[in-house]
C-alpha cells in the first residue's frame, strides 16, 4: 500500500467540492435553482443522503439557500453572506486566541482605514463624524458601543472592498467590544480611546492614508495591549489561588 497516497475525503465532502466546482465553473450561477436533490445525486453519482448533507453544509456556509416550496438556490454569493460564519470565531474565542484575532484585525483595519482615507466621500465622512460626536457625548458603554461599531463599519465600507469589510465585520465581536468598553469605563480610559477615534477621523478628513493607517494601527494596538494585560492579571490570579 502506498502510504504517501492522499486519503479520499468523505462522500459528502466530495459532493460539496463538486457543487462548489459547478458554481466556480459557471455551470451554476448566483441565484440559479439547483436540480432536484434526486437528480443532482444521480448526476454526481452519490446517495441522496450524502447529497442532502452536502446541501445542508453549503447552506450553513451561505453558498446555497432553501426557499420553501421552491427548492434550493445558489445565493448571490456576496462576501458578507459567505463570511458570516467567520464571526462565530470571534464570538467564541478566548484568551490567547482572541489576541491573535486582534492582531489580524489590526493588520486589516489599518489597511482598510488607509484605503478609506483615499476613497471616502463627503457623505461618508459626515456619517463617521456623526458617530464620533455621539461617542463623545455619552458615558453609557452600550450607547458608545453602538456608535463605535457604526463608526468602524462606515469606514470599512468607505474603503470600497466588500470582502475586507465582511472579514472586519466578522472580527468585530459585539460581545468582546462590550467587554472592552466596560473595562475602559472602569479604568477611566474613555478619554484615551476617544482621542484615538478622533485621530482616525482627522486622518480621514485630511485624506491622508499613511496617517490613517498609523492611527488605526495604534487604536487596535491599544486594545491588544489592554487584553494582554487582562490575561496577565487573570494568570497571576490563577497562580495565586493554587
Amino acid at each position: 500500500m502506498d502510504e504517501a497516497a492522499p486519503q479520499k475525503g468523505t462522500v459528502t465532502q466530495r459532493a460539496i467540492e463538486q457543487i462548489k466546482a459547478m458554481i466556480a465553473e459557471g455551470r451554476l450561477e448566483p441565484g440559479q435553482r439547483l436540480p432536484t436533490e434526486r437528480d443532482l445525486a444521480v448526476q454526481l453519482g452519490i446517495s441522496r443522503s450524502s447529497m442532502r448533507e452536502a446541501i445542508r453544509a453549503l447552506t450553513v456556509l451561505g453558498v446555497l439557500e432553501a426557499r420553501h416550496g421552491s427548492g434550493i438556490y445558489v445565493t448571490a454569493l456576496e462576501a458578507g453572506d459567505l463570511l458570516e460564519t467567520f464571526g462565530v470565531v470571534a464570538d467564541l474565542s478566548r484568551g490567547p486566541r482572541l489576541v491573535e484575532l486582534l492582531e489580524v484585525r489590526r493588520i486589516l483595519e489599518s489597511t482598510a482605514v488607509a484605503l478609506a482615507a483615499a476613497r471616502i466621500t463627503d457623505s461618508q465622512l459626515a456619517t463617521v463624524e456623526k458617530h464620533l460626536a455621539a461617542m463623545n457625548a455619552s458615558d453609557d458603554p452600550e450607547e458608545i458601543l453602538a456608535h463605535d461599531l457604526a463608526f468602524h463599519r462606515e469606514i470599512a465600507a468607505a474603503a470600497g472592498n466588500e470582502t475586507m469589510a465582511a472579514i472586519l465585520e466578522g472580527l468585530s465581536s459585539r460581545t468582546f467590544r462590550a467587554r472592552v468598553w466596560r473595562g475602559y469605563q472602569e479604568e477611566g480610559a474613555f478619554a484615551r480611546t476617544r482621542r484615538e477615534h478622533a485621530a482616525i477621523h482627522r486622518a480621514l478628513a485630511a485624506r491622508d492614508p499613511e496617517a490613517a493607517r498609523a492611527a488605526a494601527a495604534a487604536h487596535v494596538g491599544e486594545v491588544e495591549e489592554w487584553l494582554r494585560a487582562q490575561l496577565g492579571q487573570r494568570s497571576k490570579g490563577e497562580q495565586a489561588g493554587e
